[in-house]
This record gives structure tokens, C-alpha cells and sequence, in this order.
């Protein structure tokens, strides 16, 4: 049975415009473009692209770009079957940029949600014990203040590594994208003449702060001491809390991001900067003297292990960041001196909390200062972002990924944002339309253009995930429960399948359709901080494109 997958958000007016058909068809079908009143605005021939390896279906392309009036409710038909209703119109990302970073002080810990800021997420603070948390007995013998932060993911643990690579985001779009320092976001700390985007960044920043130990290395992670059930609310989580052991990864995390926070925070709040720059030198120089000490693989019970044996990549961003923001010449030096200065570190994906030496490249390149050999630098941004162009361009889909064997990754969607992430870069560098248009096109993907029909972010089309796994986002268990607020991405498609629900349903599928929108398969429809990072870092560029 044939199906027309499109955008069901929409299209910029001066953006491309494609949609894929499924269809037996071998040849050319002809397509319609009709507006809301059902009049015909549009028609042409669809391009045949064959056996599509992610999905395995038979797939056409709809190119309708050369339309370019706008308004709401247009439909793509094309072999009996008719598309979603989109929009055509500029601005039509505003809405989606707000919504993704307002994701964010719904994930807070230990502080009152308050509904008259988000109606129907309101709830009382949770984890207020997170004041005065213990070590493991394999993490020390000693106590810290670890309150605040973010909530990681569908359960209750604060962990360094992503809360690192999700606030280098915040803060690079920040940086980088135009019009963030002016966003209202609805916060309790809103008018208090820092802009709102840096206000929720400071809730996590603060946080990373605390988990850095006495020694100057920074605590991987603090969870529950045992996995909780769903759903438990944060503030009726009765379980004994922990510090997990120091690890170098996370002492770079924090590193890299304080050092971050520290150049972007000067020019509202000298102080804080300050305090920033003490505690990312403090902890690159204890990651020095200690640069193997890895997090456990099998550290699992209560939270998720987020281990990592190779750490090169936290060492180059950790020296690029803290040389962006002094300029120092030891930090210059082990920027250029590391390994990873001169490989392709754009492999299938960009860059995750695991993979950070692609982050470092994108920063070296966009943010201005003098460090040798700047133009190499961003000549190798741009081959990166030309071999995704060239994925993205050879794929039914236009899915700037594509995974070895066909195997994908947990948490998909996040390194298809990442890898357009990269493409937006090379426009800012360039101000090639390409590059721009890349980005457009492989934002369809996530918004209902794939072989499921589905957009990825709540809220957002017709047919949208809304059971993410989340202990408290849990209307499908409770129905007295909200689901994940407007604007949550869902993790995507996982060739793992590694919980029992996907494993149950989903065993033989192929690429594309190993996901499920079901609260319990937490590895194909999590919910995580570094998943809405880059779809609210891509939702700013589509904004200002707009």
C-alpha cells in the first residue's frame, strides 16, 4: 500500500521541499499539491530512487521545492495516497526552538516545577537529599552537595559526561546562533538581566561544580542506589542516593564546559566566570596527573554505566575550550599536539557524550582566535560535512546517517541532529546554500519523513511520540500523568533493541522501523538532556533561517 512521508511541520518558503513516496511502482508516478481548500497548486512526476536499504521499501522522491506559497494545510498525493497536512511558511520553527530548550527546567532537580510556569508539569522539588550525598564505598569517604542539575533521562540519576556534552551545546548555540540571548523561556529566574537560555544553563553548570571532589576530579555520576520503577515521581523516589567513583571523563567534562561557560558568562556575571575558569583549570590539571581512570563498564545497578576507555577526545576539547577562552599558549600546545588534531573525527555520527573530539573541531573553527592553522581547521569541518552531505544526498530519505551494516545506534535521532549540526557549520562558514539546505531537508527526517510516518518531537505533526520512557511522564501507565512535554525528542530507531518491549515487537526489523513509541522500550524511546540539545542547536538555525 502506497504512503506519501512528509515534513507534517512544514517548510521554510525559500527551503527545499521533498517528500518520499512508497509505492510497488517502478516508473514515474505523477504527484499533486493541493492547499487546505483542496485546490491544486502544484503537480509533477516523482523520481523513481529504488530499494531503500534502511527501511527496505520501494521509494520515490517528491520534489515540489519550486513552490513557494505559504500557508497551512497542504497535501502531497501521489499512487492513491495522501500525505499529512503541512505548512509553508517563515518563522515556522520559532515555536519549536522555545519548546526544545523549555525541556529543560521540566528535567530539574530540586526545585518546585511550578505550573503556572509549565501547566500540567507542575510538581513539588524532588531529591532535596541530594544536599548531602555519601560515596559508594569504592567512590571515597566522604560527602558532597550535589543538588540541582538536570535530570539525565527517563530515570532519576544526574550524570556528568552527558550533562557535559548537553551544556556544550546549549552554550555553543548560545555562542553561535542568533537571537538566543533575547529568548524567554518562562523560568523563575526570567528578568533577572541574564538571558534565559544561559539562567537554565547555570542550573546544570552549578551542579557539574559540586560533583568536582576535593582532589579536583570531577564524580562521574550520582543515582539511586537501585533502579526505581515506573512511574515514581522525583519527589516520592525514596531510594538511598550515591556518588559514583571519580572517573577522567568526567573531570574533562567539566573542563571543557566551565571553561566554556566561563568565556560566555564575562560579559553577565564576571564573578561566576571566574569561578568557572578556577574550577575547568583545577580540573584539567588533575585529569593530567590522572588520565586513565576510566568509569566501570559494569557499573549498572541504579543507573546507567556511561562508560568510556578512550579519552584522547575529552583531553583535545577540554585544551581547545580553555585555549578558546584564555589563549594561552599550553593550552594552544596540547591542542595542537594531540593526536586528534589532524584525523577526520566525523565518522557516522559527529560527536555524543562518548565522542567529544568533533566537538572541539567545531568550536576551534567557528569561535575566533589565533590559534596556527585555522584554516585547516575549518577546511576539515568541511570535509566532514561534505561526506554527510553526500549521505544525506544519496538517501531516499535524505538521512544525513548512515550506520556501518545498517546497524543503528542508540539514540539515532541525536546523531542525525549532530551530523546536521555540522552541515549548519559549514554554511556559517561558507554561506553555502548547500550546506543550508542539508540541514533543512535532514530536519524532515525527525519531523515525520521517515519510514514510520511519525514525528519524532511531541507535539509536533499529526501522528507524534508521546510515550517516551520516563518515570514521570507516564500518562500511558497513569493517566492522571502527563506525557513528555511539547517539544521532547524521542530517542529513535536502535538495531540493539536491547530492552524486552522492542525485543518482544521489534526482533527482525530493519533499520527504520526498530523503534517503538511504547513507555518501556527504553532503547528505542528514551528521552534524554543530550537529545533535546541538538534538536533546540538545529531548531536556532532553522529559526534564523526563517
Amino acid at each position: 500500500m502506497a504512503s506519501v512521508a512528509v515534513n507534517q511541520v512544514g517548510h521554510l518558503p525559500s527551503g527545499p521541499k521533498r517528500a518520499t513516496l512508497v509505492t510497488d511502482a517502478t516508473g514515474p508516478l505523477s504527484w499533486e499539491l493541493a492547499d487546505s481548500t483542496g485546490r491544486l497548486v502544484a503537480t509533477g512526476t516523482t523520481d523513481p530512487r529504488g530499494i531503500d536499504i534502511s527501511s527496505q521499501q520501494n521509494v520515490h522522491t517528491i520534489d515540489f521545492g519550486e513552490h513557494r506559497q505559504t500557508g497551512a494545510g497542504f497535501t502531497l498525493t501521489a499512487d492513491g495516497a495522501t500525505s499529512r497536512p503541512f505548512t509553508i511558511a517563515p518563522g515556522l520553527y520559532d515555536t519549536l526552538r522555545a519548546d526544545a530548550l523549555r525541556f529543560f527546567y521540566c528535567q530539574r532537580s530540586g526545585i518546585e516545577i511550578r505550573d503556572d510556569l509549565r501547566p500540567g508539569y507542575g510538581r513539588p522539588a524532588g531529591h532535596l537529599g541530594d544536599r548531602d550525598v555519601p560515596c559508594a564505598p569504592d567512590a571515597g569517604d566522604y560527602r558532597l552537595d550535589v543538588r540541582g542539575g538536570w535530570y539525565d533521562a527517563g530515570d532519576q540519576g544526574k550524570y556528568v559526561v552527558n550533562g557535559g556534552i548537553t551544556v556544550w551545546q546549549l552554550l555553543h548555540a548560545f555562542e553561535h546562533r542568533g537571537g538566543l540571548d533575547e529568548l524567554t523561556l518562562d523560568l523563575p529566574e526570567s528578568g533577572n538581566g541574564i538571558p534565559d537560555l544561559l539562567n537554565e544553563v547555570r542550573w546544570e553548570l552549578d551542579f557539574l561544580l559540586r560533583m568536582q571532589a576535593p582532589s579536583g576530579l570531577v564524580h562521574h555520576k550520582m543515582h539511586d542506589r537501585e533502579w526505581t520503577g515506573l512511574p515514581t515521581l522525583p519527589h516520592l523516589d525514596a531510594q538511598p542516593r550515591e556518588l559514583r567513583p571519580t572517573s577522567t571523563a568526567a573531570t574533562l567534562n567539566l573542563a571543557a564546559v566551565a571553561a566554556q561557560g566561563a568565556r560566555i558568562f564575562r560579559k553577565y556575571d564576571a564573578d561566576y566566570a571566574e569561578r568557572l575558569l578556577a574550577a575547568a583549570r583545577t580540573a584539567h590539571t588533575a585529569a593530567q596527573t590522572n588520565p586513565i581512570r576510566y568509569a566501570p563498564v559494569e557499573d549498572t545497578v541504579g543507573g546507567g554505566p556511561y562508560n568510556d576507555d578512550d579519552v584522547r577526545d575529552e583531553f583535545y576539547w577540554a585544551a581547545a575550550e580553555l585555549f578558546l577562552t584564555t589563549g594561552e599558549h599550553r593550552y594552544a600546545e596540547a591542542v595542537l599536539t594531540s593526536p586528534l588534531h589532524t584525523e577526520d573525527v566525523f565518522g557516522p555520527y559527529a560527536f555524543d557524550w562518548a565522542a567529544t573530539a568533533a566537538a572541539a573541531r567545531l568550536s576551534l573553527a567557528l569561535t575566533p582566535s589565533e590559534l596556527p592553522g585555522l584554516a585547516e581547521v575549518r577546511a576539515s569541518v568541511l570535509a566532514g560535512a561534505d561526506s554527510y552531505l553526500a549521505l544525506q544526498q544519496a538517501h531516499p530519505y535524505a538521512i544525513a546517517y548512515a550506520p556501518p551494516g545498517n546497524e543503528w545506534d542508540w539514540g539515532s535521532n541525536s546523531m542525525v541532529l549532530n551530523n546536521l549540526m555540522v552541515l549548519a557549520v559549514a554554511h556559517d562558514l561558507t554561506g553555502e546554500t548547500r550546506y543550508r539546505d542539508g540541514v533543512l531537508e535532514g530536519l524532515d527526517y525527525i519531523l515525520g519523513r521517515n519510514a514510520l510516518n511519525l514525528s519524532y518531537v511531541t507535539g509536533y505533526g499529526t501522528d507524534f511520540a508521546k510515550n517516551q520512557h520516563s518515570r514521570w511522564y507516564a500518562h500511558q501507565l497513569d493517566p492522571s500523568l502527563p506525557h513528555p512535554p511539547k517539544g521532547t525528542l524521542a530517542g529513535g530507531p536502535n538495531s540493539g533493541l536491547q530492552d524486552e518491549v522492542a525485543q518482544a515487537r521489534l526482533t527482525g526489523r530493519v533499520g527504520q522501523f526498530c523503534y517503538i513509541d511504547d513507555i518501556h522500550s527504553w532503547s528505542t524511546n528514551e528521552l534524554t538532556i543530550n537529545w533535546n540539545a541538538p534538536l533546540a542547536w538545529i531548531a536556532a538555525f532553522a529559526t534564523e533561517l526563517g
